[in-house]
């Protein structure tokens, strides 16, 4: 299954955001960051954007692509495409997810995120960001 992500950064801290309850516990009321399975003829920013908007209904222009990996899951394999984008607002609301968090880089490790996240995070925490935006 093909993937993408954003690694949403507001004022140098990481938003994080919980899913909601799911059958399958490898990622029911995980903390992950927002995005989707990237649909026929879609490309990566274009479903990017189109999962921001379905998820938390912001609008998002500018992503850089920051790391891409493939993860399996007992149920599914995911190919995932990370992208970096800065917001200047927290002005969105929580269509699929039942929280989020403001978090510094050093501190995501603290969350129960799903087992695909924690790779880009190890690279986060050794390489940062603030070179790509």
């Amino acid at each position: 299954m093909r993937v993408v992500a954003a690694i949403l950064v507001y004022k140098d801290k990481i938003l994080a955001f919980r899913r909601p309850y799911s059958d399958i516990k490898n990622i029911s009321r995980k903390f992950e960051f927002p995005g989707g399975k990237i649909k026929e003829k879609e490309t990566d920013i274009s479903a990017l954007k189109r999962e921001l908007n379905e998820e938390l209904e912001i609008n998002v222009s500018k992503f850089i692509k920051y790391y891409e990996t493939s993860f399996s899951y007992p149920e599914f394999k995911v190919n995932i495409k990370f992208y970096l984008s800065e917001i200047t607002r927290l002005n969105f609301r929580l269509n699929s997810h039942t929280e989020f968090q403001l978090m510094k880089l050093k501190d995501l490790k603290n969350l129960d995120w799903l087992e695909a996240d924690y790779e880009v995070i190890s690279v986060l925490e050794r390489t940062g960001f603030s070179n790509y935006l």
